[in-house]
């Protein structure tokens, strides 16, 4: 079960789910520069200047999260996300190397 933030444990982490995810180029773009930073690093959502409206952004952010790609805190009246590198390493070997490598 979800965590009450909407993080699935990494057992729920479904590759279906992830790969869905990741189909939207506006979402791949966000986790490909994550994938980019050094690990730990949490960007808000502004941060990746995406072209859409702030409710859009919103909503894409709540798929990344749901599927498990990041991990979002709320930083006073923002929000930041981290790449679940580690978990996504976990229940996908070798998921984010394709990533990274793809770009």
């Amino acid at each position: 079960m979800p965590d009450e933030d909407g993080h699935p444990s990494v057992e729920e982490m479904s590759l279906l789910t992830v790969l869905s995810a990741l189909s939207d180029p506006l979402r791949y773009s966000v986790v490909s520069a994550l994938v980019r930073e050094p690990e730990g690093t949490a960007r808000t959502c502004a941060s990746f200047d995406l072209p859409v409206s702030k409710s859009t952004i919103t909503h894409h952010f709540r798929i990344l999260r749901e599927a498990g790609l990041v991990r979002q805190v709320d930083r006073g009246n923002s929000r930041a996300a981290t790449l679940r590198r580690e978990d996504l390493d976990e229940r996908f070997p070798g998921l984010l190397d394709l990533i990274r490598a793809h770009d």
